[in-house]
């Protein structure tokens, strides 16, 4: 059946998007997860990839077109279908059943208008919802709520920071009134369009809003099965039976029942939670089971040895950031053939180089910056390894945008520096400088972590020698960088004390050969040995 794929919402702000480019055409195949059109918001332009399979029956805007968020954009379904009635409006319930099931962002809105329309909330009440801050969030963390219900709320003012699969970034207010009702607590997480909060005038009663809201549901702890409850039920004599207390639930994400003051004694205690039965409503663990919890006899014979250790771990919840991370690498390792050519270059002139060039005053350089800069130069040669694939089409970009792989305490962030083959070697180290203090922030903008074309990953500093890493798809290569290492090397015949760095190159077999490959290491080679060459 046809699904119906309307303009997405790419950005908090966002109310209307422009067709920039289509990256497939009527009649093509679509794959989940193939990009189906860029579109430009009123922040960057953005990749937009199908959430759905099928043959591209209609585009509804065209390059150049502008339309509102939630109107048509195109229709894809089996090949050969009559969509003719999703075209005139005069569409079956079945097709709009089939539209709300496969629509990722359709649903949550319709179901948003149904439930916040004038005729059901109180005047001047507005519903916020979760919203999509990047092109691929799907879902998000309050990480910080910086209103508190009963405060005074003006239009621009910064309601909560929100952590999505890219970066925690500030959430501003469209509207003025007083915060009613926070639909989600610090640390908690929820869909795109769930009820995040809800804003009016002050004093009015909007418990009836949050009851029935219908949106998507938050990650929350108080819907645990009752039957997971009694599977779980230890076994108990005839006697007891009826007095033991109901076990504590325990919900599929690993998550136990139990009051934050319960939670907070049994922290201060060392007290493992799932060893403890609950006697509050539905077996939440309260604070009288923290004080009267004690330990399980061993039941060990006297003169055995009983080992007196416990076995401890802490469950940490994949942020919005890991769980990107661990998509995006897995796609590219598993759909991406790699393959990897490592070389040992000399690095004399680089570090005499170095030296000179930080000797002039207020200019200092690092050995990443010489490295961002000879490969910006040598993939001006190269531009098979400054490519992309696509799954119609290979693209060999002319201009060079070269990621830069940041760690941070969630994961790895890639800022891009922009046009790297026309900066200088400050400029280079001052772009890399900034994106990195923002990466370690939580400052990026999603327009800082799009549009790269090649990626350095350097763990030199850290003291690895050699390493190989994954491709940061769409891009063909990606390089790893290792230490300077002093050692013995042979220069005309004799042992010498030398300094030489490994590199290794990553590279897909779809877009970069072998040959291809080795020849950019070749001009790479000359530009890090005799840096002088950059600036000529």
């Amino acid at each position: 059946m046809a699904i119906v794929v309307n303009m997405p919402r790419l950005s908090d702000t966002m109310e209307e998007g422009t067709v920039a480019a289509w990256l497939k055409k009527v009649g093509d195949k679509i794959e989940e997860g193939d990009i189906l059109a860029e579109i430009e918001t009123d922040k960057a332009t953005m990749e937009f990839e199908s959430f759905n399979e099928g043959t591209l029956l209609h585009i509804g805007v065209q390059e150049g077109e502008t339309t509102k968020v939630d109107e048509l954009l195109a229709i894809i379904g089996d090949e050969g279908e009559d969509i003719s009635g999703l075209l005139n409006g005069s569409s079956s319930a079945d097709a709009k059943e089939e539209k709300a099931e496969n629509t990722k962002e359709a649903p949550a809105k319709t179901e948003v208008k149904e439930e916040t329309s004038s005729a059901e909330l109180p005047d001047g009440v507005i519903v916020v919802t979760m919203p999509r801050l990047s092109d691929t969030m799907e879902e998000g963390t309050v990480a910080t709520w910086l209103k508190k219900v009963g405060d005074k709320v003006e239009e621009g003012d910064i309601l909560a920071e929100i952590e999505t699969d890219k970066a925690t970034m500030e959430f501003e207010s469209f509207q003025s009134g007083t915060l009613l009702e926070i639909g989600l607590k610090e640390g908690e997480s929820a869909k795109v369009d769930a009820l995040l909060a809800i804003i009016g005038p002050a004093g009015t009663d909007v418990s009836g809003v949050a009851v029935n809201f219908k949106g998507p549901a938050a990650t929350k702890t108080d819907e645990a099965p009752k039957v997971e409850a009694k599977k779980e039920a230890p076994a108990t004599t005839s006697d007891t039976k009826q007095k033991a207390p109901t076990p504590t639930p325990v919900t599929a994400n690993g998550r136990v029942f139990v009051s934050p003051l319960a939670k907070k004694l049994a922290d201060e205690k060392g007290i493992n939670l799932t060893q403890v039965q609950g006697s509050g409503d539905h077996g939440r663990i309260v604070k009288r089971d923290i004080e009267n919890f004690t330990p399980a006899a061993s039941g060990a014979s006297v003169g055995k040895f009983v080992p007196s250790g416990q076995e401890d771990f802490d469950d940490i919840d994949n942020s919005q950031m890991r769980k990107a991370i661990a998509k995006a690498l897995t796609n590219s390792k598993f759909s991406a053939p790699h393959y990897y050519l490592s070389v040992e270059f000399d690095m004399e002139n680089a570090m005499a180089f170095r030296a000179q060039f930080n000797s002039i005053p207020d200019t200092k350089i690092s050995y990443n910056d010489i490295v961002v800069k000879a490969c910006a130069l040598a993939l001006k040669q190269h531009p098979q390894v400054n490519s992309q694939w696509f799954a119609d089409k290979m693209r060999l970009n002319n201009h060079v945008h070269i990621g830069v792989a940041v760690a941070v305490p969630d994961g790895l962030v890639v800022p891009v520096v922009r046009f790297a083959n026309e900066q200088t070697l400050p400029q280079i180290g001052a772009a890399v400088k900034d994106l990195a203090g923002k990466a370690r922030n939580k400052k990026l903008t999603p327009d800082e972590m799009q549009g790269s074309t090649f990626t350095v990953s350097n763990l030199g500093m850290f003291g690895i020698d050699t390493f190989t890493s994954i491709i940061n798809q769409p891009n063909s290569a990606i390089l790893s960088v290792g230490n300077i290492v002093e050692k013995p090397v042979v220069k005309n015949g004799q042992i010498v004390v030398g300094n030489t760095m490994k590199l290794s190159l990553a590279c897909d077999h779809r877009t970069v050969d072998g040959a291809t490959g080795a020849q950019f290491l070749q001009t790479l080679k000359g530009y890090i040995e005799n840096p002088v060459t950059m600036l000529v």
